[in-house]
């Protein structure tokens, strides 16, 4: 499943140069912000970023990388996500020139490590991820996007991101 979505995160790595000289019929946008991550076992924080490109008004494709600053402690060990990497397509819903909804379904993969005093435990999984969000841009170009997806990793473990983040229209 890793190799799966490695590939995926390649082919859209690909045809990022070729939407540069599309420029007309394509949108680039980054976004940079905090998510929520409520795992089965713990509630954890990261900075998130994306970079992503619309093919059409309503179509688009991202990649995400999200890297853990908020760890959760508990009975002498913690528990930290080391990092996740996404790869979406994503539907827009314009409302007006200003303010989007979406909706996103993709692969992800994360690494979690656990440790107590004499004990550290690693482990990645990966699975399918989809979710719901909206965008709003002050002047056309700087905004903010709030958003909520749904990790369902292979090994049966959960997890619930909220994310809130400045974005960028390029």
């Amino acid at each position: 499943m890793k190799s799966l979505a490695v590939a995926a995160s390649a082919v859209a790595l690909l045809a990022l140069p070729g939407l540069a000289s599309a420029q007309e019929a394509t949108n680039i946008y980054g976004t940079v912000g905090y998510a929520h991550v409520d795992t089965d076992a713990a509630d954890l924080g990261a900075i998130q970023a994306r970079l992503g490109a619309h093919f059409h008004p309503n179509f688009g494709v991202e990649g995400e990388a999200a890297f853990g600053i908020e760890d959760e402690d508990f009975a002498g060990g913690k528990v930290e996500l080391n990092h996740q990497l996404g790869v979406y397509g994503v539907a827009f819903l314009p409302l007006n020139e200003n303010f989007d909804l979406l909706a996103r379904v993709g692969y992800s993969t994360a690494e979690i490590e656990a440790s107590a005093p004499g004990v550290s435990f690693s482990d990645d999984d990966s699975g399918w991820a989809f979710g719901v969000g909206g965008q709003y841009f002050f002047d056309g170009v700087n905004g903010v996007r709030v958003d909520y997806t749904r990790h369902e990793y292979d090994d049966g473990v959960d997890a619930d991101v909220w994310g809130i983040a400045y974005s960028r229209r390029f």
